[in-house]
């Protein structure tokens, strides 16, 4: 027997236009979506637009939502990947220097202080995982910052399980050459890339 949507009762509420309802479910909501697209993206604010835009949609659904067809969480987080990797397809079609951009974000001298050093280190992940192929940073994304099991991120994917284990083990190698590679960019050890000249 499966557990009660623990969100059916506030999607009811938020159809019949109860205000305190509509608060509930952005302050439930709203942390773990910014999060979800803010890592997908790389762009606080686009993770604001995104954000935004899934809230109209839980508000446009709401009155007519079924329980027992799917969970409320499973169905937002797709709206949410949907909506990040339109605004990625998007992105494609206006090309990125990536190399550029790399290497602005990361600041190979020593930080002055233990704060200043956890900004860089962030910073040299988020440039890591947008070097990620969409798939391959969903997966990560999924399991390690929105800590869902490997069943719900493969659920959540349309994916098998041991897909989303191959997608995981490619990421994280695909991540430790990425900050590999970085981390001798930093100390001045640079080695050309190879790739379209």
């Amino acid at each position: 027997m499966k557990d009660p949507d623990p969100d059916a009762e506030l999607l009811a509420r938020i159809g019949k236009n109860e205000p305190q309802a509509v608060n509930e479910m952005v302050s439930r909501k709203l942390p773990r979506l910014l999060a979800l697209a803010g890592r997908l993206l790389g762009d606080a604010e686009e993770a604001r637009d995104v954000a935004q835009e899934s809230f109209l949609k839980i508000w446009k659904h709401a009155a007519n939502w079924r329980s027992g067809q799917a969970r409320f969480d499973t169905w937002l987080y797709r709206v949410v990947l949907n909506l990040c990797y339109d605004r990625m397809r998007q992105r494609k079609e206006q090309p990125l220097d990536h190399d550029a951009a790399l290497f602005d974000v990361i600041d190979g001298s020593p930080a002055p202080d233990e704060p200043l050093h956890a900004e860089a280190q962030s910073a040299q992940m988020a440039a890591a995982l947008a070097s990620l192929p969409d798939r391959q940073r969903e997966a990560i994304v999924l399991q390690y910052y929105q800590e869902l099991s490997n069943i719900e991120a493969a659920a959540l994917m349309d994916i098998s399980v041991e897909a989303l284990e191959s997608l995981l083990s490619r990421a994280r190698r695909n991540l430790r050459n990425h900050l590999a590679e970085s981390e001798r960019a930093a100390s001045g050890n640079v080695v050309p890339r190879r790739g379209k000249s």
